[in-house]
């Protein structure tokens, strides 16, 4: 209940207060969380030492720093979202290559929406539902049930479907055989189910989602990654989908395909490691 209470706080501060205060209230507020947060720092910048293995712990700190600042300030977007209009939207996100999105429901198979915790992935879904595309976010449910309602109530409200996680096989293929988009956020797997593949050239457990919808349906993986830019504005950047032809293998064909989609994640990740929340550990080490 306290952090739901925090959560409604948060909502209220953001929406009351100007943007640019809104975020300099975040700014103290994530130094006063990253102080006290030993355990999260110390895994942060083990993660960022498998990326940058020759940076000294100097710098790795201070990306770890900004890592919190910048997930603060994504947390007053999301608290913003009754704000968040076409109005706003024109205004601040430049939308790059969405060609690649129109082109794969063009082909009426739907297309699998491959992101990363990078920059404000929920922004992102907003920005979708925003522009009349229909889709669908897989998201994990969290434990407490008024948190989980608030979460699924943002979303909502900008046109977005929820696929619970526990429920994303049987209906992400029906989104898909509707010529819809799902959303998947695929750097962490959540099932214990994923297969481990070399993740920045160390092993870690990997989602197989994206790559089984797409063996299943034929549906494009489209990469895509809504980040911050400077003077509060961000870019929403879609990436050519992934090619692939499948051998007929399927168990070489997921992880084949797993490691590709992989390799788009990282470097979406390398553009700026700040904007990558790695508050726990995602390697197996």
């Amino acid at each position: 209940m306290l952090f739901f209470i925090l959560y409604k706080i948060g909502e209220f501060t953001a929406l009351v207060l100007p943007l640019k205060a809104a975020y300099a209230v975040a700014d103290i507020v994530s130094y006063i969380k990253y102080f006290f947060s030993f355990c999260e720092k110390k895994e942060m910048v083990e993660n960022l030492r498998i990326i940058l293995p020759d940076e000294d712990t100097k710098t790795l700190k201070r990306y770890s720093r900004q890592i919190f600042t910048n997930f603060s300030r994504y947390l007053v977007d999301f608290f913003r979202f009754k704000k968040l209009d076409l109005k706003y939207m024109e205004e601040h996100v430049e939308i790059i290559n969405k060609r690649y999105v129109d082109e794969a429901l063009q082909k009426g198979r739907g297309a699998i929406m491959l992101s990363a915790h990078v920059g404000n992935w929920e922004l992102g879904g907003a920005v979708m539902g925003l522009m009349g595309y229909p889709i669908n976010v897989v998201a994990l449910e969290h434990k407490n049930k008024s948190i989980n309602d608030f979460f699924v109530k943002q979303r909502k409200s900008k046109n977005e479907t929820i696929i619970p996680l526990k429920y994303a096989v049987r209906k992400c293929l029906k989104a898909l055989a509707d010529n819809e988009l799902i959303g998947i956020v695929a750097d962490k797997d959540y099932t214990n189910n994923g297969i481990v593949v070399k993740f920045f050239g160390t092993d870690t457990l990997m989602p197989i989602g994206p790559a089984a919808f797409n063996l299943k349906t034929g549906a494009a993986i489209v990469p895509g990654y809504l980040t911050r830019v400077k003077d509060d504005n961000f870019q929403l950047i879609f990436e050519e989908p992934i090619k692939y032809c499948p051998t007929g293998d399927f168990a070489a064909d997921i992880r084949l395909l797993t490691e590709e989609c992989t390799r788009r994640l990282e470097n979406a990740i390398r553009k700026d490691l700040t904007q990558w929340y790695c508050f726990r550990r995602f390697w197996l080490r």
